[in-house]
């Protein structure tokens, strides 16, 4: 396994991690402010106090109202809750391109501090995979760019599937990937003289 940063200065939460027989293009869920003064940014939350004080808030309540059932399984419920918000954070995004197979599109989902509870895999074979391309859409007053796998089905209908749909990198990361998978499976004939 290799693990190289192809822009360290601007997107160092892009890597490429090239395995034997396949590579993995990985977007973390930080980026580096726009400002330029270097600070992370992070869209996911590790472990905060409000953290630390919730089970003694829920010793507190807990003992307060131990006969009555209705309380007890309210505050059951707002800790289940609580818990899963916390554990069903996107951690990181790949894409993952075996050459003569296709592509996987990977989701990872947990807590930061711990490994991902929640992987969601989608994989595109290369006999159906049309065309894997950077597209544009509005969100708002904003352009944003992404990348898009068409997949054509066995009846013929075509389906999309989008990579790094909960992250949205910049666009450079978005090139970077697509040049890479447009390598790996749409290999260039060499042009006759």
């Amino acid at each position: 396994m290799r693990r190289n940063r192809p822009l360290p200065a601007t997107h160092p939460e892009f890597s490429v991690i090239e395995w034997p027989g396949f590579c993995e293009y990985r977007v973390e869920n930080w980026r580096l402010a726009r400002d330029g003064s270097g600070r992370v940014i992070r869209n996911t939350a590790a472990w905060s106090w409000i953290d630390l004080c919730f089970p003694l808030f829920l010793a507190f309540f807990w003992s307060k109202i131990r006969g009555n059932i209705v309380s007890s399984f309210l505050i059951g419920a707002v800790f289940v809750v609580a818990m899963y918000f916390r554990c069903n954070q996107v951690l990181y995004e790949s894409v993952l391109v075996f050459p003569t197979l296709g592509i996987q599109l990977e989701t990872h989902r947990g807590h930061p501090s711990l490994e991902p509870f929640f992987v969601s895999r989608r994989f595109v074979h290369a006999s159906s995979l049309e065309d894997f391309v950077i597209h544009e859409g509005l969100r708002r007053w904003n352009v944003r760019y992404f990348l898009a796998a068409f997949n054509r089905s066995s009846n013929g209908t075509i389906s999309i599937h989008v990579a790094f749909e909960n992250i949205l990198p910049y666009f450079p990361v978005l090139r970077e990937v697509y040049t890479g998978v447009q390598d790996a499976l749409f290999p260039q004939e060499p042009e006759k003289a």
